[in-house]
């Protein structure tokens, strides 16, 4: 049997604002143990018996950051493949790529077990026993789906009938009533959106039910752009062809129509960390019902979640409130209203508000810059180049820059000079010049920017030449 888990990371996480951006999604925070939730999830599929390849669906922008996640996580060592979506068609469109790839490179009974990348699972055992039930059911030729059993009512989640294994239909989020109602009859469970089925049984499902949906995965991915590197692939599907495909979930293009569909009821310690109120679960309450991370220290406060990554929050004669600080925005919010977030953060996506797409370290193919400082004619960053990363050779037309080297090793090219610089020394690139910073040491590099001139957006960029295909 081969067993082939896909990781299906997607969506802006904008609930989750300020923590999650539009490019430093949901899936890449991390939770009190230092590990981000798609290292969890990457985790738990590694963990499932027969596992023959791990397979990732995400845009192509967030690549190198989802390698650099995979790539901490020294105890799994599996073949992996990144399909690179080149814009969000939604779970049919992504579900059916990697149908088709595992399909191409397993064999039509490989069994698929798809996984959302920003779920945790506190009862790793209860999990691994009811996989092991839907790779059962999935080897029979059925197409199944994990249940949870829900402890609580709740509004956030879809929901499940079921008679014994035998799914009755799916139903979308209800309303308060609806979901008490749901509840009390036993007969329903929360929608984790996990699956397993063989490749071939979810084409001849597809064919059936949403053929324009796999028509056009397939055209995308025959004409795919595919690299190989030491057991990593990268297969960039074909964006003409992909573009094609209708925008809908696997749930209403499949799920809600398909008579081979059974359940696996679990209680396995779930959460999907859709909202703060989520996130919150994570952290042990104190005596008066507050949890807390980072520097916070509290007064005559109840009920409520705080959470700083640098800053002191003081708190005096509140309740029931969500105050996240991040270095560059702030959130307070009722507990009651965490799930509107999502409209303040469409709101800042609709004024062109930076504060949705970006923080203020931006991860980049080569490492990360963070913003220190930014006034109308000058901005200083803190650059941090991973061993062998290589900026692209650009040139600036509206800014100059100095570069000082903090820590490691600079190989620099300044117009017609090439320079190597440690620790203390500095170079001055001038307005026009073509430049590439490389760090060739074994140890990060570490560089304080500071540019100056009439306009410092990021887009004032000219690239020559880059290892990373951004030209």
């Amino acid at each position: 049997m081969k067993v082939v888990p896909v990781i299906i990371s997607g969506g802006a996480g904008s609930r989750l604002w300020p923590a999650s951006r539009q490019s430093h999604p949901k899936p890449f925070l991390k939770v009190a143990d230092g590990h981000s939730l798609i290292q969890h999830t990457v985790l738990r599929a590694a963990s499932i018996p027969d596992v023959v390849e791990l397979v990732t669906v995400t845009s192509t922008g967030h690549l190198f950051l989802t390698k650099d996640v995979f790539d901490e996580l020294d105890s799994v060592v599996l073949p992996r493949t990144f399909l690179l979506e080149p814009e969000g068609r939604d779970t049919a469109a992504a579900i059916a790529a990697a149908t088709v790839h595992t399909k191409a490179t397993q064999g039509p009974d490989a069994v698929l077990c798809i996984f959302p990348a920003d779920h945790m699972i506190g009862d790793l055992p209860a999990f691994q026993t009811a996989m092991s039930r839907a790779i059962e059911q999935a080897q029979q030729g059925r197409i199944a789906t994990l249940g949870i059993t829900p402890d609580r009512p709740d509004t956030a989640f879809g929901y499940i009938e079921a008679e014994g294994e035998k799914v009755v239909r799916f139903v979308e989020k209800p309303n308060a009533e609806t979901a008490k109602s749901y509840v009390a009859s036993k007969r329903f469970f929360w929608n984790a959106g996990i699956f397993c089925f063989k490749a071939q049984v979810m084409l001849d499902e597809m064919a059936a039910h949403c053929p324009e949906v796999i028509n056009a995965v397939l055209d995308s991915y025959d004409n795919a752009r595919v690299s190989h590197g030491e057991h990593v692939a990268s297969v960039e599907l074909a964006s003409e062809h992909f573009a094609m495909a209708p925008r809908i979930s696997l749930d209403r293009a499949v799920m809600e129509k398909t008579h081979n569909l059974s359940v696996v009821p679990c209680e396995m310690g779930w959460n999907d960390i859709g909202s703060w109120n989520a996130m919150a679960e994570l952290v042990p309450a104190d005596g008066s019902g507050n949890r807390i991370r980072g520097d916070v220290h509290v007064v005559d406060t109840v009920g409520s979640y705080i959470s700083s990554d640098k800053r002191v929050i003081g708190t005096v004669g509140i309740s029931d409130l969500v105050i996240v600080d991040s270095p560059d925005a702030l959130l307070v919010a009722s507990r009651d209203r965490v799930q509107d977030v999502k409209k303040l953060f469409e709101g800042l996506k609709a004024a062109g508000h930076e504060a949705h797409l970006l923080h203020s370290t931006v991860h980049r193919p080569w490492g990360t810059y963070t913003v220190l400082e930014e006034s109308e004619r000058f901005k200083i960053k803190r650059i941090e180049v991973k061993p062998g990363g290589r900026l692209s050779l650009q040139m600036h037309h509206h800014r100059s820059e100095h570069w000082v080297v903090v820590s490691g090793t600079a190989k620099i090219v300044n117009g017609d000079q090439e320079l190597l610089l440690t620790t203390n020394q500095s170079t001055y690139i001038p307005c026009g010049h073509k430049h590439r910073l490389e760090n060739p040491g074994n140890i990060g590099l570490v560089m304080i920017e500071v540019q100056s001139g009439e306009y410092l957006g990021e887009d004032d960029i000219v690239r020559l030449e880059d290892v990373y295909g951004r030209t």
